[in-house]
């Protein structure tokens, strides 16, 4: 199957105003096969952007949005905007603004918590779900762990952090894998303490008693030795959810340098997903 390239698809860039606030967004491909992405905590969509053309180049239609707080979208420091019930209705918003009434929703880590939201508070639209390294019951206490020191650091030493911010922006994007490390730190301290202490004051994922009753086709990928993102997580989702299906990664490396079994498992997943709604397409 022929391999996309970033010449091959190019982003389309898009925004809109979400509560006073501009989000923005890139799109790869056309077509009615419609999946959001969203990128991890403190990251932005540049995690995509390899993953974006190669589904685009497979007949589907990628949007990969920045939650406010994150890369291209507004920043504000406030920490009443950040929590998983506004990210959901930050993604519901964009389905609007696209004019469309269902799409695949998935992402990776945050973005992973914000699809089960979304399932949760909005079922009807999803039409699928893709869940990478989700953040759930077993990763509570490494969560806490790595984000409590980033965020007294992000407190008590933002004018080192301003310092790091603008130098690291300057650099020019290179190389995909040290671009994702380096988006960590390229944003502005003061929007990334609101957004943690936004989501540490709230809930990070819909409880169990939530999750049972997700319905979705889900395509839930895990990665093991990730102590951020158990393994254990993941395969907690396969039990509670019913229609869900487990990938396991050989690594949180895999998808990132060599992505090949992992973007064919998603895409054949995806033609799945679409395949009964095309056929009534085709049939009507």
């Amino acid at each position: 199957m022929a391999s996309a390239t970033a010449q091959s698809y190019d982003a389309a860039m898009g925004e809109f105003r979400y509560e006073g606030h501009r989000i923005s967004y890139d799109v790869y491909g056309e077509g009615k096969r419609l999946i959001v992405l969203v990128h991890g905590l403190l990251m932005n969509r540049h995690m995509f952007d390899r993953l974006g053309p190669e589904l685009a180049e497979r007949g589907n239609r990628v949007v990969t949005v920045d939650m406010l707080g994150h890369g291209r979208s507004d920043r504000p420091e406030d920490l009443r905007l950040y929590s998983m019930p506004l990210f959901s209705r930050q993604v519901v918003a964009l389905l609007d603004h696209l004019e469309e009434e269902q799409a695949v929703i998935g992402g990776t880590s945050l973005g992973a918590n914000i699809a089960l939201e979304l399932a949760v508070r909005y079922p009807e639209r999803a039409r699928a779900l893709f869940i990478e390294m989700p953040v759930l019951d077993n990763a509570l206490s490494a969560v806490a762990g790595f984000f409590a020191p980033v965020l007294l650091g992000l407190k008590f030493g933002r004018p080192v952090f301003e310092g790091v911010s603008l130098f690291t922006r300057a650099i020019p994007r290179t190389t995909y894998l040290a671009d994702i490390g380096l988006d960590f730190v390229r944003q502005r301290p003061g929007p990334s303490q609101a957004v943690l202490e936004g989501l540490l004051l709230g809930e990070t994922a819909p409880h169990r008693e939530q999750r049972v009753n997700i319905d979705h086709p889900t395509l839930v990928v895990g990665h093991p030795r990730d102590p951020l993102h158990p393994f254990s997580d993941s395969g907690m989702l396969l039990e509670e959810l019913p229609n869900a299906r487990l990938v396991e990664a050989n690594s949180i490396l895999e998808w990132r340098l060599s992505p090949k079994r992992l973007n064919e498992e998603l895409s054949e997943y995806l033609e799945e997903v679409w395949a009964p709604q095309l056929r009534a397409v085709a049939a009507g």
